[in-house]
């Protein structure tokens, strides 16, 4: 049953194309009954208990507010609990149980044991996975959302040519898999690091997904910074919020790895101790962008890095396993960067590069380009620097030698040159002395003592 269907949860804005009107304007509803939050009132009370137990003495607004529930929600499940001599009320503010302090009785306490030695978790009720997938969906970027003025306002730190960025803009706006390979040293990762400039809209992502019982811990603060614009209105009785608080407004995320990566990264990780599960770093990424850096160099061979995406690549659908054996199926909605430093027939034969769509060479500047991003990197430093030093440098150190130009140069021998003009004690001017310093320090020599 899709989320939308949910009577009163049916308030979702389709995204139409108009930027205007983009996935950002997607809001979660905010469930007004226990069956709208999809969660079994089971798992609803055993939040209630365990987070009573941690916490020693609660109010019910707050407790409320850890649940990420209005307390009308949890009202009646409240009462149950006092009836049942699970709960009681130390204390009230005389506005009703809102306004009550709540502790564990004996009997509440031994239950609360018992349900953390199950599963460990506490604190946002999770969201159901059918609910999850839906706003995934809705929260994709529709398609033409990336104009090439948004991508040039992206890029305006770095030197970049018209070229380059035509090649850049429809990958990234297609959303799907995208391979950028050269030598090394010439910016692939900043490149692929300087899209989550692209893309500045929020989306929401629930603090965790409930799945055959199971809980999947969504909210990695490594990966995940919330921004709450809104400024609840809290009084005594109620709180009142324009989104389901389960769930948290953050950037579209955008999630790096490298040679670390391996396969079991890429599935549900059960923590054996508090019992519940950390989703996988695609899942975390849903709606935002996976950086793979160093493709070629983990701990896994490249075919099985992409044989494990080649459905989720196509079907846009990702299967996760529990440790118990059963699966789960989960959106797939996140766009696939793949850096590398090996030349493509390195890493699979064609068959395995067509399932990757897009692929572009990072080609090594010519003077031109070196000449502004050497200009350009010394402005940024506060180092004066003409483009007739810049010309010397390039001359003597390059043209005469044969010496292959990187994009990183520039900033490796200008950050030498920092240091050696702090070191001495000089003012913050380049000179040809300085620069030839620098790149003495920076490349190591063909030249061996006998």
């Amino acid at each position: 049953m899709p989320f939308t269907d949910l009577e009163g949860l049916n308030n979702f804005v389709e995204f139409d194309g108009n930027p205007k009107n983009g996935p950002e304007a997607i809001l979660p509803p905010v469930p007004e009954t226990i069956e709208h939050t999809g969660i079994p009132q089971g798992m609803i009370e055993q939040l209630i208990l365990k987070a009573l137990y941690y916490k020693g003495e609660v109010v019910g607004r707050e407790l409320a507010s850890d649940l990420g529930l209005r307390f009308s929600v949890i009202e009646g499940l409240m009462d149950l609990l006092k009836r049942n001599n699970l709960l009681g009320v130390k204390s009230s503010l005389g506005m009703g149980a809102i306004s009550s302090k709540f502790l564990l009785t004996e009997n509440g306490r031994t239950l609360a044991k018992e349900y953390i030695s199950g599963c460990a978790y506490s604190g946002k009720v999770p969201v159901p996975l059918y609910q999850y997938a839906d706003m995934v969906r809705q929260q994709k970027q529709g398609d033409g959302w990336l104009t090439m003025e948004a991508l040039r306002e992206a890029y305006r730190h770095m030197v970049v040519t018209e070229g380059l960025l035509n090649a850049i803009g429809p990958a990234v706006n297609s959303g799907k898999s995208f391979l950028i390979y050269g030598q090394p040293g010439n910016g692939k990762t900043f490149l692929a690091e300087a899209l989550f400039n692209v893309d500045a809209t929020h989306i929401y992502v629930p603090h965790a997904i409930e799945c055959q019982g199971m809980i999947i811990q969504m909210f990695d603060p490594v990966y995940h910074h919330p921004v709450d614009e809104e400024s609840d209105q809290i009084s005594a009785f109620t709180t009142e919020s324009t989104y389901d608080k389960r769930w948290f407004k953050t950037r579209r995320p955008f999630i790096v790895s490298g040679g670390e990566l391996d396969l079991k990264m890429l599935d549900l990780s059960f923590n054996p101790v508090s019992k519940y599960y950390d989703a996988p770093l695609q899942l975390k990424a849903n709606n935002g962008i996976y950086l793979i850096d160093d493709f070629g160099r983990q701990k896994v061979t490249p075919a099985e890095v992409l044989n494990r995406w080649i459905v989720p690549m196509e079907r846009r659908v990702d299967f996760l396993t529990f440790v118990n054996g059963t699966k789960m199926t989960v959106p797939f909605e996140c766009f696939l960067i793949f850096s590398t430093n090996l030349k493509p027939q390195q890493l699979g034969d064609e068959a395995f590069l067509r399932r990757i769509q897009y692929k572009m060479l990072m080609r090594s500047p010519d003077e031109s380009e070196f000449i502004n991003i050497f200009v350009q990197f010394a402005g940024s430093k506060g180092l004066a620097c003409s483009r007739d030093l810049a010309e010397y440098f390039i001359e003597r150190h390059y043209r005469s030698t044969g010496k292959v130009k990187r994009r990183c140069h520039p900033r490796d021998v200008l950050s030498h040159a920092i240091d050696i003009i702090r070191f001495e004690r000089r003012p913050m001017e380049l000179n040809e002395e300085i620069l030839a310093k620098a790149f003495e320090s920076n490349f190591v020599s063909d030249e061996e003592d006998a």
